[in-house]
């Protein structure tokens, strides 16, 4: 009889690897109910397994259950939920069938505090009250919103600050030339955009560019 990868995610990770090696196909199953591996992995802490489900195995991350819940719904332990959201990219924003977040579910089943309080500290780093966050700088700019991860704050700035620095002719010709690229969508893509957008919103990438440009010309 075969194993149960369910029990083993739960008991026993490292023989689930061996098996997944074996049967890489069984590592974006999931069960009647939508529970996935990611979904065992994150609940019962066994982070090593949860990286290798998504790296090695390619298994998305924003996997739903039947109530649209990622895995960050089940997690028990900080640990867990920073591992999905900082180091694997989940959005901690999914909300489920219910119009929550994980954090609002977590809170309101009164359970792992230590989670929702770090749910929420993630919550006040993406916003603030004298800041714009990345969809309106995008708004602001026409430009494609920075990579996930990258957070973009405009406190100090007023308008017409920004109508002056923002968009950038140079900053957006290389961005759109790197949107073109095939490798765009790659973690190498990735990392080169949150290059240019930090140069550009640092202000001094760009304008060390032209100024070599000059001395050459």
């Amino acid at each position: 009889m075969a194993p149960n990868p369910y029990l083993l995610a739960a008991d026993n990770p490292q023989a689930l690897l061996s098996l997944l090696r074996e049967d890489p196909s069984i590592a974006t199953r999931q069960d009647e109910h939508g529970y996935s591996l990611v979904h065992a992995a994150a609940s019962y802490n066994h982070l090593d397994l949860l990286r290798s489900l998504v790296r090695e195995f390619k298994v998305p991350i924003d996997l739903k259950d039947e109530d649209g819940e990622t895995a960050l719904f089940v997690v028990e332990t900080v640990e867990a939920a920073r591992v999905l959201v900082e180091e694997l990219g989940l959005d901690a924003g999914i909300r489920n069938a219910e119009g929550q977040t994980a954090r609002e579910k977590i809170e309101g089943d009164e359970e792992w505090p230590a989670v929702a309080e770090y749910l929420k500290t993630l919550e006040a780093g993406s916003s603030g009250t004298n800041g714009t966050e990345n969809d309106d700088l995008s708004a602001t700019t026409g430009l494609p919103p920075p990579p996930e991860g990258l957070r973009v704050t405009m406190g100090t700035m007023d308008e017409a600050e920004v109508g002056e620095q923002l968009p950038d002719p140079e900053f957006r010709r290389r961005i759109e030339e790197l949107a073109a690229r095939e490798d765009f969508n790659t973690p190498e893509g990735q990392a080169e955009l949150r290059r240019l957008v930090e140069e550009a919103i640092s202000g001094q990438g760009l304008s060390e560019e032209r100024n070599v440009r000059s001395r050459q010309d």
